[in-house]
């Protein structure tokens, strides 16, 4: 199961900036000038993780895999999207297809006559251009869905409600993520396909000299995302250019600490990232490697077992489980088992972020 987070952001942003240092790649060119992406840039990005080390110190494998996070740089976002402006249809058709929005907001000056930096009012062009969209893509949607209702099909009455509910709450200024939805209704919401019903990650971009503790712009940016009830993160793209060309961690680690730092900035957006979308982190440890998996929270073992292989899910039989606690306070797979900490688990079971598993399944 792969999930992936969309890079967006107006022009002059630095948002192709940040997705080539966070990739570490030259895919997208670093002037971020309108259209500079014509066609999405994809990299997969490790998610940091600190406890594939402790694992590997203990079962000394021949391989460290970690789990992986998937970035999309997407452009053409401008005034006027929704109306088919800059890239338009093309834009709202790329974003569409990832799971999360990564919103990159400028909090430095420019030099590219811009002027002021208002990150504030850039958030708000682009959240206003995706419920103009959402608005037009439900209205086409209500009159086939009011026929169907009119029809007694039982579906299209509880899609049609949700639509009409969502319709006037964007009508009243708010994305349709604000929709207070019951247990039963989620699914259905999902498939009205709503671009502002996806979770939004700001990405204040400041410089180099604020990328410590940000700076005055960037805290009212950081004050509108509480507000939202949306998550924010600091970093200077530039800075994480220069990182990503330092490919000696020692050298990485002395340079961020003259800069008052403790971990990249893009460890920051990664993570970030994967607990926007709800995700956990279960690991498998042996000889040949130790391994970091990603699912949803909340899931399954036969999920969690899916998510190695298909094979696993189909033929699944037992979940041989371990405490991430517990494997590393005793010392590895063995002396946990010995110590009645290994537990056989069904296919039910609700899997824990950190836990180490070994699956039993028939081929």
């Amino acid at each position: 199961m792969g999930f992936n987070c969309g890079i967006v952001g107006l022009p002059n942003v630095g948002k192709s900036t940040l997705f080539n240092a966070l990739t570490q790649s030259q895919a997208a060119e670093a002037a971020n000038f309108p259209f500079t992406t014509i066609e999405p840039n994809v990299g997969r990005v490790s998610v940091p993780d600190g406890r594939l080390d402790a694992l590997a110190a203990i079962a000394k494998p021949d391989a460290v895999l970690s789990t992986q996070l998937e970035f999309v740089d997407i452009a053409g976002l401008v005034k006027g999207a929704s109306r088919g402006e800059g890239l338009g249809n093309k834009f709202l058709g790329n974003i569409r297809e990832v799971d999360a929005i990564v919103h990159v907001l400028r909090c430095f000056g420019d030099d590219q006559g811009n002027g002021a930096a208002d990150p504030v009012g850039d958030a708000e062009t682009a959240t206003t251009e995706l419920m103009l969209a959402d608005m037009d893509s439900l209205t086409k949607r209500i009159e086939p869905l009011t026929k169907k209702a009119r029809g007694q099909d039982k579906a299209a009455v509880t899609e049609l409600a949700l639509a009409e509910r969502a319709l006037e709450l964007l009508e009243s200024g708010q994305p349709a993520r604000k929709l207070a939805l019951a247990d039963g209704e989620r699914k259905t919401f999902r498939m009205l396909g709503l671009l502002t019903s996806k979770p939004v990650l700001y990405v204040l971009n400041v410089d180099e000299d604020s990328a410590a503790h940000g700076n005055d712009v960037s805290a009212i940016a950081a004050a509108m995302a509480i507000s939202e009830g949306a998550v924010s993160v600091v970093i200077s793209a530039r800075i994480e250019e220069e990182v990503a060309q330092l490919t000696n961690p020692a050298e990485r680690l002395e340079f961020l600490e003259t800069l008052g730092l403790s971990e990249t900035g893009l460890a920051k957006v990664v993570r970030a990232g994967y607990e926007l979308l709800g995700l956990l982190t279960f690991f498998t440890a042996g000889p040949k490697e130790v391994r970091a998996w990603t699912i949803l929270s909340g899931a399954a073992a036969d999920a969690a077992a899916g998510a190695i292989h298909t094979d696993f899910q189909r033929g699944f039989i037992a979940a041989e489980t371990i405490s991430y606690d517990d494997y590393i306070t005793l010392g590895g797979e063995q002396p946990a088992k010995d110590a009645g900490k290994m537990r056989a688990e069904g296919r039910d079971y609700t899997v824990k972020d950190g836990d180490v598993i070994l699956f039993r399944f028939n081929v």
